[in-house]
C-alpha cells in the first residue's frame, strides 16, 4: 500500500539529508526541551524517532542503509542558507534533502513524521515512499 506524504518534490536523486529538530542545541536547549516535553508544552516529532533518552541504534542502523549521508541538526545549529530558507518554508521538524544541484528541499514535513509515531521502521517506510514518489 502506498502512504502519501506531505512532501515535494521528490526525494530521488539525493545526495544528502538533513533532519532539523523543533528543538535547539546545546545544553540550555535540550534541558529546555525535555522539561518541557515532561509538562507536555515542547513536540518534536523528528526527536520522538531518532530518540529516546539516547540516540537509538536502530536508527544508526536505518541510516546505514540509506547510501547518502543523513545529518541531524537543532533549529539554532542549522547556518547554510539555502537549508534556512527550506526550513522557513517547510517549518519544524523537517527532513530535507539536497540534490544533484546542491538546492535543499523538504522531504518529510512535521505531519509525515508525526505519522510515524516515533518509529524508526515507520519512518524509514515513509522516507522511501518520499524518495520514490
Amino acid at each position: 500500500m502506498s502512504e502519501t506524504t506531505d512532501a515535494a518534490p521528490s526525494a530521488a536523486g539525493t545526495t544528502e539529508f538533513l533532519g532539523v529538530y523543533d528543538a535547539d542545541g546545546g545544553l540550555a536547549g535540550e534541558a529546555a526541551y525535555l522539561i518541557g516535553h515532561l509538562l507536555g508544552r515542547a513536540e518534536c516529532a523528528l526527536c520522538d524517532i531518532t530518540h529516546t533518552w539516547r540516540r537509538k541504534p536502530e536508527w544508526d542502523r536505518m541510516v546505514g542503509r540509506l547510501g547518502v549521508p543523513f545529518r541531524l541538526a537543532h533549529r539554532n545549529e542549522v547556518s547554510d542558507a539555502a537549508a534556512l530558507a527550506a526550513i522557513q518554508d517547510a517549518g519544524l521538524p523537517v527532513v530535507l534533502a539536497r540534490g544533484a544541484t546542491g538546492a535543499w528541499h523538504p522531504v518529510l514535513r512535521r505531519a509525515d513524521l508525526e505519522r510515524a509515531e516515533g518509529s524508526v521502521a515507520a519512518f524509514e517506510r515513509i522516507l522511501a515512499t518520499a524518495r520514490t514518489a
